[in-house]
């Protein structure tokens, strides 16, 4: 039976990932804590790997219960730690010296801020799929954990076949519900894939061809059964998803199991 094994959330978006054993579905429909906190230039745009490739230089991790981020830059060993409440100021003016431009750091508790709003729930794909595509990199080899770092997923899905979970969307307008523990999702689109996958996660390196094989090799192992309609190109990887505001307050843990509408 399918389970879920890996939880992991984004506290500041496009900073490193935190993985934990649960987490609360907040009142706007999304994993409390994930992209509660974003960065934003003086022109109120998102300051992101998509804009900013320097930002896979900046290392960050959490004491979620203290409030507090660490940051430190790629290979240098001062670490600076801000309260994520009462030092924002502090933060956003750190930012701003590392970018070199006036950025502001804004929260959002309800929903945080996905990079799809009509899809605001988790992002889903399965440890096989991860590790198939893994395998389609071979000069250079690019390890599971690093393959995870460039595509950014939520939640991972233990014990299934490959692109699983392609079998969690229909048509454009339609949702697929299914539920993980007593959760309800409703899967929405294959997410579309921006040029950060394209970039070494810890580096900021181009590999040029990562796209290039990605498409080709996605097109060719695209499963039967698949809603093909929802694929204009093959730079697509992973679930999108909406979680319905009823299930505000519910729990997602390690181990729960996955049951619903599979296609």
């Amino acid at each position: 039976m399918a389970t879920l094994s890996q939880i992991l959330i984004f506290p500041i978006k496009s900073l490193d990932a935190i993985a934990l054993p649960e987490v609360k579905i907040s009142s706007g429909g999304a994993l409390t804590g994930d992209r509660e906190f974003a960065i934003f230039d003086r022109h109120g745009k998102f300051v992101n790997a998509k804009r900013q490739p320097k930002i896979h230089l900046l290392r960050s991790n959490y004491d979620l219960g203290d409030r507090l981020v660490h940051l430190h830059i790629q290979n240098q060993s001062e670490v600076f730690t801000f309260h994520l409440d009462r030092e924002r100021k502090l933060l956003a003016n750190w930012l701003s010296t590392f970018f070199g431009q006036s950025v502001e750091l804004r929260q959002n508790v309800i929903n945080g801020f996905p990079d799809d709003p009509d899809a605001w729930g988790a992002t889903i794909v399965s440890e096989a799929s991860l590790k198939t595509v893994q395998n389609w990199y071979q000069d250079p080899v690019i390890d599971l954990e690093q393959m995870r770092c460039r595509f950014r997923t939520n939640l991972e899905i233990a014990d299934t076949e490959p692109f699983w979970e392609d079998r969690l969307f229909a048509k454009s307008g339609e949702t697929v519900p299914f539920t993980i523990g007593d959760v309800q999702f409703l899967g929405t689109n294959p997410c579309q894939r921006c040029p950060v996958p394209t970039r070494n996660p810890f580096t900021g390196e181009v590999d040029p061809e990562f796209q290039k094989i990605f498409s080709q090799q996605r097109a060719a192992t695209l499963p039967i059964n698949v809603e093909r309609s929802r694929f204009n190109h093959f730079y697509r990887f992973a679930l999108n998803t909406r979680i319905p505001l009823t299930e505000a307050g519910k729990i997602l843990k390690l181990g729960d199991s996955i049951s619903g509408s599979l296609r």
